[in-house]
């Protein structure tokens, strides 16, 4: 009975002290974003993951945080879309590839315009260099460098790399995303 008794006090104190989080990920196709929603949810990796179109909304909780996600498709038709699911949102991850280098040029750009926009100042910025298990991956100095990050000046911008076949810094991401809520 003393169990019942302190897992519904644990359940209690998560529903009044839970805090919420809303998350924009954006990024360019086929960069990992629906499986990083994915493996946060579940905690599981999947290869059967199917091309976002529009956006996918999925309520995660991790601990007493509750995250409101909203993975935007990364094709180019549907990225003049990002600034509206990132408006109101407490950050903006955005998943590039980073076994993938060829792509950077596009990403670069596409980040860039959307920070530009003046409804989005001020929101904070995690960049996620996806897919480090592949080989010819490239470190997070590069990323910086190449995303002209130290650039971003009216923001918090800050860079990992993962992967989300290995999970391999998805607690320090995952941390990260804790500290936007509210």
């Amino acid at each position: 009975m003393a169990g019942f008794f302190s897992s519904w006090f644990s359940w209690l104190t998560s529903l009044l002290f839970s805090k919420t989080a809303e998350i924009a990920i954006v990024g360019l196709q086929a960069s990992g974003k629906t499986s990083f929603v994915n493996v946060i949810g579940s905690g599981q990796w999947s290869e059967d993951v199917v091309p976002t179109v529009g956006y996918i909304f999925k309520t995660v909780r991790k601990g007493n945080v509750n995250l409101k996600i909203w993975d935007v498709a990364g094709q180019p038709k549907f990225r003049t879309m990002w600034e509206r699911y990132c408006h109101g949102a407490d950050a903006i991850v955005f998943v590039l590839d980073s076994a993938d280098p060829e792509k950077f040029n596009t990403a670069r750009f596409e980040l860039h315009q959307l920070l530009s926009q003046s409804a989005l100042s001020g929101v904070p910025l995690l960049v996620l260099g996806n897919k480090n298990d592949l080989e010819g991956h490239v470190p997070v100095k590069d990323l910086i460098r190449d995303l002209q990050l130290d650039k971003i000046a009216d923001r918090p911008v800050s860079c990992y790399s993962c992967s989300m076949k290995s999970q391999h810094n998805l607690d320090i991401v995952l941390q990260w995303l804790a500290g936007r809520s509210h």
